[in-house]
């Protein structure tokens, strides 16, 4: 419900889980949701190999094209793919195509070596999210990254601070990355660079110190996100200024190709991952939109992946023209509405709405945030869903000792010298 709510507050009608949860709790929710039985978006549903059937891990080419069989015949709608290794790779993109199945794929770096996303495009893979893979394509003088020989990638701080780092192996619009675009256009490809998941990298004490986190992320997920060996994403063990620097650097070349792409007519959506690395859900995926804009993108080109473009990419494995993502006659009915211009700035879409100055009044307010959010016809108040997420947040606020980010002073034990001079007894006075 919480997830639900906050993606329908922002406007968001039709979600992709790669995954959502379980194979059993997705299937189900997905049929709910498509009978308006529930509060949600609609869902579609991508799962990773060996997932759901009761015959364990995918580890040949036979066992590979059986799950990908099961799951189509049991309500899937695509594949959510790592760097598989390439024999498993080639049975489970084959066997997708043959089906009509979706796949998208997070190449990470423990299998990058042999399946970056030059070859996994090739070998028909539809979708590229993050950016694993892409640098690897296209690297001046390596075929792998040449990590620190002390590197552990089990160590996340490790893994997240060192990847930013490749910036330095490619040469932006050399030889390698005009032809690597060339033929992940020639082949289709989408990129869903998710670069909200990474943002955090870039300035920590930003992102946490999101307006929205107060009213509306829940305790449970600020405990998630906060520094942790144990959760995945919160790998602040002591995230440092030349870390945050290498991310804006690559932020820099990463924006770089993805606008490059777009101007050559590829396909680039807008999507989050959210729950991970203090991105809430719904507001996250406004920011992933202010990021494109920030890599080149007019607005209305943003909007348009987020639309058009997205609903493109899941609708193209089925060979059937898009039911929604465009405001046309013969679509679902999905819209929403808000009464500020989100082409004149994208902030208005938060649910925390945009900070303007009231020059009648003299004193800033808080403008936008969507109004109505329309899915299959059905009209939702955006601004209650956002109510009963801050209902939720408040309730277990009541019964968890959790408190949101701390002020830097709260973490150091008291100095009585400190105190004693900033808070002088009688007898000092």
């Amino acid at each position: 419900e919480y997830y639900n709510k906050l993606w329908l507050a922002h406007g968001i009608t039709t979600v992709r889980g790669v995954p959502f949860a379980s194979f059993d709790y997705s299937i189900k929710e997905k049929q709910r949701s498509a009978e308006n039985k529930i509060t949600a978006p609609r869902y579609v549903v991508y799962q990773r190999p060996g997932t759901g059937w009761p015959n364990g891990p995918v580890n040949t080419p036979d066992q590979a094209r059986a799950w990908v069989r099961w799951i189509a015949q049991n309500g899937a709608d695509g594949l959510k793919l790592g760097a598989e290794r390439p024999d498993i790779m080639a049975a489970l993109l084959d066997e997708a195509k043959k089906l009509g199945l979706g796949s998208t794929a997070h190449l990470q770096q423990t299998g990058v070596a042999q399946m970056n996303a030059d070859e996994a495009t090739r070998l028909g893979l539809g979708t590229v999210t993050h950016f694993y893979g892409l640098f690897e394509s296209m690297y001046d003088n390596n075929s792998i990254q040449p990590w620190p020989v002390d590197m552990n990638y089990n160590n996340e701080q490790d893994r997240f601070g060192q990847v930013a780092r490749q910036w330095r192996l490619v040469t932006p619009r050399s030889d390698k990355w005009n032809a690597l675009l060339a033929r992940f256009k020639e082949r289709d490809v989408t990129l869903d660079p998710t670069m909200v998941a990474y943002l955090t990298g870039r300035d920590m004490n930003h992102h946490m110190g999101a307006v929205w986190h107060q009213k509306y992320t829940l305790p449970s997920l600020w405990d998630y996100y906060s520094p942790s060996r144990a959760n995945h994403g919160s790998y602040w063990y002591y995230w440092t200024t030349q870390d945050e620097i290498e991310w804006r650097n690559f932020f820099r070349v990463w924006m770089m190709f993805l606008n490059d792409y777009k101007n050559m007519g590829g396909r680039v959506t807008a999507s989050s991952d959210a729950g991970f690395i203090y991105n809430t859900p719904g507001f996250s995926t406004i920011q992933e939109m202010e990021l494109l804009q920030e890599a080149g993108f007019h607005p209305l080109e943003v909007i348009r992946g987020a639309t058009y473009h997205a609903a493109e990419t899941l609708a193209k494995p089925k060979g059937k023209d898009i039911e929604y993502g465009a405001v046309r006659v013969g679509m679902l009915a999905d819209l929403l509405v808000v009464e500020e211009n989100p082409i004149a700035n994208l902030k208005v879409l938060y649910g925390s709405g945009a900070l303007k100055l009231n020059d009648a009044t003299g004193k800033a307010e808080y403008v936008g945030g969507v109004k109505w959010t329309i899915k299959d016809g059905i009209v939702y108040d955006a601004k209650q869903l956002l109510a009963d997420v801050n209902r939720m947040v408040e309730d277990q606020r009541k019964t968890r000792p959790s408190t949101l980010a701390p002020q830097p002073m709260d973490l150091f034990p008291t100095d009585p010298t400190v105190m004693s001079a900033a808070q002088p007894n009688s007898k000092d006075s």
